[in-house]
């Protein structure tokens, strides 16, 4: 009874931490995190970062964008930025690379790397494939796409769900002010139209009443 106890024991152990290693390395991915990111609209989108190695330091990371017009990085002590852009200036890429004598990131340890994107692509799901460099030249990609039915990549490129982006406050105002000032200008003709008939009658109501005096008279 006592072993049959101790066996079930071992093997619940086993399992707790194999569970605990399969969470530590999904964890251990690249990922990005940008809450309330629309279609077309602008967001800020978090990239972290932790070091998988145990005896080197994370020292760059190279984030792949969707030909973006506009990234602007937040400033990391220690880290230096770089951004490349295509002919037509559009946004590709966005490299962070740890300051000569900085420790980067290292074992044991995550960073996040933020960047205010936009505006994002009118699809569902945008990717962002990432490099990761070490302090011993080990390169990590992470850009696989997911697998079949939703199983995850080894190395999975981070990626972000959007919603259907909606319309600004400011453009609904923008509507209601060419609306009120259409409104406007339909009042003033219309008023205009209306004082220009009574300024006719007007004169004819003059002009009517001088023929009646002339006529008096000359009679």
């Amino acid at each position: 009874m006592h072993r049959s106890i101790s066996r079930a024991a071992g093997t619940a152990a086993a399992a707790a931490t194999l569970a605990v290693l399969a969470c530590g390395t999904a964890s251990a991915h690249v990922s990005v995190d940008a809450p309330g990111a629309q279609q077309g609209k602008y967001s800020v989108a978090t990239f972290r970062v932790p070091t998988e190695s145990d005896t080197a330091s994370t020292t760059a990371l190279t984030v792949i964008l969707p030909n973006l017009k506009s990234a602007r990085p937040e400033p990391i002590p220690g880290w230096s930025v770089k951004v490349d852009k295509n002919e037509k200036k559009e946004i590709t890429a966005i490299t962070w690379t740890a300051d000569p004598g900085a420790p980067g990131v290292g074992p044991g340890q995550f960073q996040r790397f933020a960047v205010s994107v936009g505006p994002l692509p009118a699809q569902e799901t945008v990717s962002f494939p990432a490099k990761q460099t070490y302090s011993d030249g080990k390169i990590v990609n992470w850009d696989q796409p997911a697998g079949k039915d939703g199983a995850e990549a080894e190395h999975p490129a981070p990626s972000l769900t959007l919603a259907q982006g909606k319309a600004d406050a400011g453009d609904d105002h923008k509507v209601d002010s060419e609306a009120a000032h259409g409104s406007a200008d339909d009042t003033d003709n219309t008023a205009r139209w209306l004082g220009g008939i009574g300024l006719a009658l007007g004169l004819l109501a003059v002009a009517l009443g001088l023929g009646n005096v002339i006529r008096a008279r000359q009679s």
